[in-house]
């Protein structure tokens, strides 16, 4: 089994990429996907309530995720305790998850947007950064109806995405076209499947 982490920064594809590596028999999970699970549990709920106040409940009871984005894109101190939260509880859920599919053949694609960030690299044998050039991430989220000044503070408050690039084992080129996407996310899925079975052979992994 060959776990890896898919970063890359907002509007960049990530989830686009990730299907396509599924769709080549990849499994894949999605950490926002769990978040948003977390975001329903009382004791997470408790907790961000006790940061942010009851201002974070909608009128049902449940978070209301885009005041909680508002002010965590405002306040870094306060995006690093909500993460300090959500976190390690999110890599418990990512590591039953691998634990259900765990198979010795299997390629697993785990989306992580703050894989560096959070210095979660260690969790994976390998790591992939999807990229764009702000020009084309800005038009693709002008086109889903997200407002520039709201991707640009999104963007502002990730790491550079040169850095990512420079961290990853494998970068994928997400600014042209679809099938110039896929072509490199085959190219990248015959590796890992290669490296995966060169390590089956010697009966180790990394980590």
């Amino acid at each position: 089994m060959l776990k890896v982490g898919l970063t890359g920064n907002y509007g960049m594809g990530k989830s686009s990429v990730a299907k396509m590596f599924r769709d080549l028999g990849a499994a894949t999970i999605n950490s926002d996907d769990i978040v948003a699970s977390l975001l329903n549990e009382e004791s997470v709920k408790g907790q961000i309530t006790g940061l942010l106040g009851v201002e974070a409940v909608d009128a049902d009871g449940s978070l209301d995720k885009k005041f909680i984005a508002n002010n965590i894109f405002n306040n870094k101190a306060l995006r690093l305790n909500i993460e300090a939260i959500l976190h390690p509880l999110v890599f418990m859920k990512v590591d039953t998850l691998i634990a259900r599919l765990r198979g010795r053949n299997r390629i697993i694609i785990v989306e992580v947007p703050l894989l560096f960030e959070g210095g979660y690299q260690d969790h994976f044998n390998r790591t992939i950064t999807v990229f764009a050039d702000r020009k084309t991430v800005l038009s693709r989220l002008r086109k889903s109806g997200v407002l520039r000044k709201d991707a640009l503070l999104r963007l502002q408050n990730q790491m550079d995405i040169r850095s990512k690039k420079q961290l990853a084992d494998y970068c994928i080129n997400n600014s042209g076209t679809r099938r110039q996407t896929k072509a490199q996310v085959g190219k990248i899925s015959q590796l890992l499947i290669e490296e995966n079975r060169r390590q089956l052979s010697r009966g180790q992994h990394r980590p």
